[in-house]
């Protein structure tokens, strides 16, 4: 693969390859991007995900009525809806990047603790959580945020809880939302050489749009479809993976011949080439990643937005099936792109670089016909919608932070529920 606007250098990638994303020419002391064909097809797939996904913003944007149709989908959600609109925006990008990177950099014991730790946290909150925050939500004053909650469920007639709530997640989640704005214009510029700043702005009208169309049933039924894109990026880059790297076997015994990389107790020091000590305390920080889970806004509101708590029994197996499937897969990616690096498929990814990994398989694959450039860019579909599925859900939590709980005494004062539609929507 070659420059595509991050350093080759630092990324560890061939300078010169004809049949890679982009191709670089030197025009007068200047690179400039050539569009081959197969770009092209891949770009081509990418824009009609993003049309699909604006497409469901103005298909719901009709049965939001009123603010809790807006901010919460009149508590209509679908359980299976309900699973994966809930995973896909607690994943972010980072299950498609990071955690393939990071075991493909140190071997499984990161990768693995981490895993263990955002597989079985998540699974206690859908234990011991979803049924009663989805009935006391509904019982303390038909709450439509967790901000609003709190107020009502310790009758704060002042708003006090309400409105730190609501700041917390403003302060938080709006630039949360705007790394991943970043991440998609990043991800456009560096595989298609088109200028980062209106790749940016693009991504994010798309974001915005279907989310200030359609409100929380346009924001979980795109999260629900970019979970299935999602699903099918792991499961292709895994068999095309495994097939070029000359099997299951090859893979393991790669893998084996590194010292410290295939167990949870030690790990593969890439400088030194060396096996470590993995400590406890490494363990117990790897583990404490889902602790977070608990006291996600835009997690918990699925939970309060299903329409019958009795089903929310079959979300919770559904969504844990998912998380542990796709964690391991994303895990054994890693592995995998170790394995294809030492069949000689692509240059090795050090540091940052090692998060590319899916991207080098896409490329890879792009270049075995039309129906695998098209696979090729549902993989990098997937990692689009990773990222989209993250910051619709935050900033549906951040606007509804700002126009409910924060100014929803003054724009609702005098309004009726279309003009309380279109202040929803403008914030």
């Amino acid at each position: 693969m070659c420059k595509t606007g991050l350093k080759a250098e630092s990324m560890g990638m061939h300078k010169q390859n004809p049949s890679c994303f982009v191709i670089l020419k030197q025009k007068h002391g200047r690179e400039s991007f050539v569009m081959t064909g197969q770009t092209i097809g891949l770009l081509l797939v990418m824009i009609i995900y993003l049309i699909l996904m604006v497409g469901i913003g103005v298909l719901y944007s009709k049965k939001n009525n009123d603010v809790s149709d807006f901010y919460l989908g009149g508590r209509k959600l679908g359980p299976i809806v309900t699973a994966m609109s809930a995973e896909a925006s607690d994943m972010s990008s980072w299950l498609l990047m990071g955690l393939p990177g990071l075991a493909y950099l140190t071997g499984i014991a990161d990768a693995g603790w981490t895993a263990i730790g955002l597989a079985r946290l998540p699974f206690v909150n859908w234990r011991i959580g979803r049924k009663r925050i989805r009935r006391y939500t509904h019982v303390a004053g038909n709450s439509i945020t967790l901000p609003s909650f709190f107020s009502n469920r310790y009758r704060d007639e002042k708003k006090i809880l309400q409105s730190i709530g609501a700041i917390f997640i403003v302060i938080f989640f709006i630039p949360y939302t705007a790394s991943g704005f970043a991440a998609c214009g990043k991800l456009f510029a560096s595989l298609f050489g088109v200028k980062y700043l209106p790749a940016m702005i693009i991504s994010a009208l798309v974001i915005v749009g279907y989310t200030t169309l359609g409100g929380f049933l346009a924001a979980s039924t795109t999260d629900f479809i970019q979970s299935i894109i999602m699903s099918i990026a792991l499961v292709i880059v895994f068999v095309f993976g495994i097939s070029t790297a000359g099997g299951i076997e090859a893979v393991a015994d790669h893998a084996r011949s590194l010292p410290g990389y295939l167990t949870m107790f030690t790990t593969y020091d890439p400088t030194t080439g060396t096996e470590q000590a993995y400590p406890l305390l490494n363990i117990i920080s790897m583990l404490a990643w889902g602790l977070g889970y608990f006291g996600m806004p835009h997690i918990l509101l699925r939970f309060m937005a299903i329409e019958d708590e009795e089903k929310l029994t079959l979300s919770r197996r559904v969504a844990t099936t998912w998380v542990v499937i796709s964690l391991a897969v994303a895990v054994l990616i890693g592995v995998v792109g170790l394995g294809m690096t030492a069949a000689g498929e692509f240059d090795l990814l050090e540091g940052s670089a090692s998060e590319t990994i899916i991207v080098q398989i896409a490329d890879l694959l792009s270049k075995h016909g039309v129906i695998a450039a098209i696979l090729a860019g549902l993989i990098l579909a997937g990692i689009l919608a990773s990222t989209m599925s993250t910051a619709d859900s935050q900033l549906l939590a951040a606007s509804s932070a700002v126009s409910s709980d924060l100014l929803g005494s003054i724009l609702r004062k005098k309004a009726d529920k279309k003009e309380s539609m279109v202040a929803d929507r403008v914030t």
